[in-house]
C-alpha cells in the first residue's frame, strides 16, 4: 500500500502539489520520528521517477527529503549509503532513512547547492560561466569513480549479483511488468492493443515494434521486439562476473555541484540503487541521461529546437532528424569514456574477466534509458515527434547501426580499438 501511494504522490505533484504534500505529511508522520508541520515538494523535470522537497520542523527546522519510486520492484533492500561510504564516495548521509520495499524514503540536511542536472541545463541554455568549472569536477570525479572501481573489483557469485538493486532499473523493467504497461506484452506473448500518435498518425504499439529503421542514414537489422528478446537475454541477473561498489543512478539528478575557495566538486546523493553490481551497468544511466537524455527531461524545449522528418515504407520507417549534443554532453561523454568506461574495461581485460559480449551488455542496458524510464505512447508527456525522437534513441542505443555509424557506436567503435 506504502509502494501505491509513494506512486500516487509522484504523480500527483504535478497536478495537485498541495494534495500531494499533504499525503507526504501523512506518511512522513507515520513513518519517522519528527514533529513535522509542514511540506513543501519541488516537482522537478528530472523528477521522473521519483519525488523530493523540504519538511519543516515544530522547532522551525528544516530538513531535505528524496525519494525513488519504483512498480513492480522485486528487490528487498534500496538506499545502501553506508557502502558508498565505507568505499570512499563523496556521499551524503542521510539522517533518518526508510528503506524497506514500497516505503524508500531518505532525510537529509537542507544542502543549498545546485545539482549538476541544473547546472548543465543552464549551460545548455547559455549560461556558460560554470563550464570550466564543471568540466573541471567532473573529470575529476571521474578519476575518483575509477580509482574505487580499482580498489572495489572483485568476482561476484551468480546468486549474488541476483539481488542487485541495480536490476531494478533494466531487467526487471523488461520483464517486470513496466515493459507491458507502457508497449504491451512481451513479444513471446499476446500483445495489448497500445497505441501511440506519431507524427503521421495513430499506430498500434505491436506494429512499431516490428518494423525495421533507418535513421539519419544508419540501417538497422534489429526491430524493437528484436532488441527488447537480446536485451533480456544479455541482462539476466543470476550471472557471475566483476563487480564493484557502485552508485547504481548517479545521474546528474542525484549528485550535487559545489563551490568553495575556488575549487568545484561534486556531491553523490539519494543512493536507490547502491550496492555491489557490474561496472558497466553502474556506468549506463549516467552515460545515456547525462548526454543523450535531454529530450526526455525537456520534450517542449527539444520540440522547438529539432527538426524531425518521418517517412514509413511498408516494414521500414526512414527517420530525419537533427537532435545534436550540446558541448556541456559532449564534454560528459568525453569523461566518462575516456576516465572510466576505457580504463575500466583494460582493467577487466587484463584479469581476463571482460566477457566477450561487453559492447552488446552494455547497450542492451543503455536501451532500457530511452525506452523504460518513461512511457513514450504518453501523448500528455511526449509530443509525437518526440515520441518518435526516443524511440529512435532506443533503437540506436540497443541495435547496431550499418551503414552510417550511430554516435554510440563511433564511440564504442574507438573504445574497441582503444582496449
Amino acid at each position: 500500500m506504502s509502494g501505491d501511494l509513494l506512486q500516487q504522490i509522484q504523480s500527483l505533484q504535478f497536478r495537485d502539489k498541495t494534495a500531494a504534500e499533504s499525503l507526504v505529511l501523512d506518511f512522513v508522520r507515520r513513518t519517522f520520528p519528527l514533529d513535522v508541520v509542514a511540506v513543501e515538494l519541488r516537482p522537478l523535470a528530472v523528477s521522473l521517477n521519483s519525488f523530493n522537497g523540504f519538511l519543516t520542523l515544530r522547532d522551525d527546522k528544516r530538513l531535505f527529503f528524496k525519494t525513488h519510486t519504483e512498480t513492480d520492484t522485486v528487490i528487498g533492500e534500496y538506499y545502501r549509503a553506508g557502502m558508498l561510504a565505507e568505499a570512499g564516495y563523496p556521499v551524503i548521509q542521510p539522517l533518518y532513512s526508510s528503506t524497506q520495499t514500497g516505503q524508500q524514503l531518505l532525510i537529509y540536511e537542507v544542502i543549498d547547492d545546485p545539482s549538476v542536472f541544473d547546472v548543465s541545463w543552464h549551460i545548455e541554455m547559455g549560461d556558460t560561466g560554470t563550464l570550466a568549472a564543471l568540466a573541471e569536477a567532473q573529470n575529476a570525479t571521474d578519476d575518483h569513480l575509477m580509482q574505487i572501481y580499482a580498489e572495489t573489483l572483485d568476482w561476484q557469485p551468480a546468486d549474488e549479483a541476483a539481488q542487485s538493486a541495480i536490476h531494478q532499473l533494466f531487467y526487471h523493467r523488461l520483464t517486470g511488468g513496466r515493459l507491458e504497461r507502457f508497449y504491451g506484452s512481451l513479444p513471446s506473448q499476446n500483445s495489448n492493443e497500445v497505441k501511440v500518435k506519431l507524427p503521421d498518425k495513430i499506430h498500434l504499439m505491436q506494429k512499431v515494434r516490428r518494423v525495421r529503421w533507418n535513421i539519419n542514414g544508419q540501417i538497422y537489422d534489429q526491430t524493437l521486439d528484436e532488441i527488447i528478446v537480446n536485451s533480456i537475454r544479455l541482462l539476466e541477473p543470476v550471472q557471475a562476473g566483476p563487480s564493484v561498489v557502485g552508485h547504481g543512478d548517479a545521474h546528474n539528478g542525484n549528485v550535487f555541484f559545489q563551490q568553495c575557495g575556488g575549487e568545484a566538486s561534486l556531491l553523490y546523493f539519494d543512493p536507490a540503487f547502491a550496492g555491489r553490481h557490474h561496472p558497466l551497468l553502474d556506468i549506463t544511466k549516467p552515460l545515456f541521461h547525462n548526454i543523450f537524455a535531454m529530450w526526455m527531461y525537456f520534450p517542449q524545449v527539444k520540440l522547438e529546437m529539432t527538426r524531425i522528418s518521418f517517412e514509413p515504407d511498408g516494414d521500414v520507417w526512414n527517420v530525419q532528424h537533427d537532435y545534436m549534443l550540446h558541448s556541456v554532453r559532449e564534454m560528459f561523454l568525453r569523461s566518462k569514456v575516456q576516465r572510466v568506461l576505457l580504463p575500466v574495461l583494460r582493467e577487466l581485460r587484463w584479469r581476463d574477466w571482460l566477457r566477450s559480449d561487453w559492447r552488446d551488455f552494455l547497450k542492451a542496458a543503455l536501451f532500457c534509458c530511452p525506452l523504460l524510464t518513461m512511457n513514450l505512447t504518453d501523448g500528455a508527456k511526449f509530443p509525437p515527434e518526440i515520441c518518435l525522437l526516443g524511440l529512435t534513441m532506443a533503437v540506436e542505443m540497443g541495435g547496431e547501426s550499418r551503414s552510417k555509424r550511430s554516435l554510440i557506436d563511433r564511440v564504442l567503435d574507438e573504445v574497441y580499438e582503444a582496449i
